[in-house]
């Protein structure tokens, strides 16, 4: 990065004010994809259904991102890489459940409303795992400086079972794979709507690890956890961060809390590698949750994830999907705008989404596709430094956070 470049990313890391402008850094840069990941499909009545996927990489390519990316279709993980965090009897269960959906006994999580069974589950999410170990070696390797694995961020799933939408915790097993590497300490970051509790509890007692999740607060929403005292193991406390938010919180509130919390700790913590998770189910339109955040403000996060990479990791940052229900107004603008930044060129949230694309959306799914890439807002917000009112449920959980967090990496909790 060149000296003007470093200035306008820490400005836009640290300062007040709106980020739609920022300018990317760039390098080589891939997407994980194979369209025979969308057989990730809990069924037609789920939530998480997988047109959002193929929604997303349509629009991205309609706009031209995919030409600045080097697609990689993954291969299946095997069950010895999934091993490495997963316990053999969810993983014999999983297969059990792929071949005879019908005649399956739910356990480990399985055969619930959340996670029902469907036909070949275990190879269709030992594709996920396989999609971002692969995200996780184009990065470590230096194949490439960024690598996004688009349907993965599957961060619920616990070592012995299944939850929240999440059969594998591919995620987990991408961080495993570079520890396993020799990789010195990777910083985690998760801006999903749900507390990212499977990667936080596997890499709960290893200080190699840092965890930070934004979420709405566990205590109106699933999955009741992620509050700020939940702060590590006993060899690693301070590893584990999460920013319990309160509904209905939007945009300026969601980034004054990111970046009181995200930047200062992760520039302490000196990782690696940056991964990333990008659920976004806290647009104000997903229909599982209650914060209010814009797809404008969705992007200002992945603007500041990208250039708190170049400016910690020397740019080594792999990022995943996650989370969002909105599946035709939120998804493929959200993760087309992370797509254009990983791909190093950002896309102007005031582009037009193509006709092409637009006609494909009313055709085949009769819904009125977005017009714009924006929702028209320009996300600002007030520096912490600044100071906090006590008397907001915001700033008194952030203010949580920061004094339960920052002494444990000799940090000053105070604005």
């Amino acid at each position: 990065m060149t000296s003007e470049s470093t200035s306008e990313s820490r400005a836009c890391v640290e300062g007040t004010g709106s980020v739609i402008g920022m300018p990317a850094c760039s390098g080589p840069a891939t997407v994980i994809f194979d369209p025979s990941l969308t057989g990730y499909d809990f069924g037609p009545s789920h939530p998480m259904a997988p047109v959002r996927v193929d929604l997303t990489m349509r629009l991205a390519q309609d706009l031209g991102v995919l030409d600045r990316l080097r697609m990689v279709s993954p291969s299946i993980a095997d069950d010895d890489l999934i091993a490495t965090v997963h316990e053999s009897g969810l993983i014999e269960a999983v297969k059990r459940a792929g071949k005879d959906p019908y005649g399956f006994e739910p356990s480990h999580g399985l055969g619930s409303d959340d996670n029902p069974v469907f036909a070949d589950m275990h190879h269709a999410a030992s594709h996920v795992v396989g999609a971002t170990a692969e995200a996780a070696r184009q990065v470590w390797s230096g194949e490439s400086l960024h690598s996004v694995s688009i349907c993965g961020g599957l961060h619920h799933a616990m070592p012995d079972r299944s939850s929240g939408f999440c059969i594998y915790n591919d995620v987990a097993v991408g961080i495993r794979w570079l520890l396993d590497q020799g990789v010195r300490k990777i910083a985690y970051v998760d801006v999903d709507v749900h507390h990212g509790d499977g990667v936080e509890r596997i890499f709960y007692d290893d200080p190699r690890v840092l965890t930070i999740s934004l979420h709405e607060t566990g205590q109106v929403l699933f999955p009741g956890t992620g509050f700020p005292q939940e702060c590590g193991g006993p060899n690693a406390e301070g590893s584990a961060v999460n920013v319990a938010l309160p509904p209905g919180t939007a945009d300026a509130g969601w980034l004054r809390a990111f970046h009181a919390v995200v930047p200062p700790l992760v520039r302490e913590f000196g990782p690696d590698l940056l991964v990333t998770q990008h659920g976004c189910d806290s647009h104000r339109d997903d229909p599982l949750a209650d914060l209010m955040l814009s797809v404008d403000g969705q992007r200002a996060s992945y603007v500041a994830l990208h250039e708190l990479a170049h400016e910690v990791c020397g740019g080594k940052w792999l990022s995943t999907g996650g989370g969002g229900y909105a599946l035709v107004d939120v998804v493929p603008r959200a993760w087309t705008h992370l797509l254009s930044l990983v791909g190093g060129q950002p896309l102007d949230p005031a582009t037009d989404t193509p006709e092409s694309w637009r006609a494909h959306v009313r055709e085949n799914l009769g819904q009125t596709p977005p017009f714009r890439l924006t929702d028209g807002r320009d996300p600002t917000y007030r520096d912490w430094s600044e100071g906090y009112d006590p008397a907001t449920w915001l700033d008194r959980s952030i203010h949580t956070t920061r004094e339960a967090i920052f002494p444990l990496h000799g940090l000053d909790p105070l604005p």
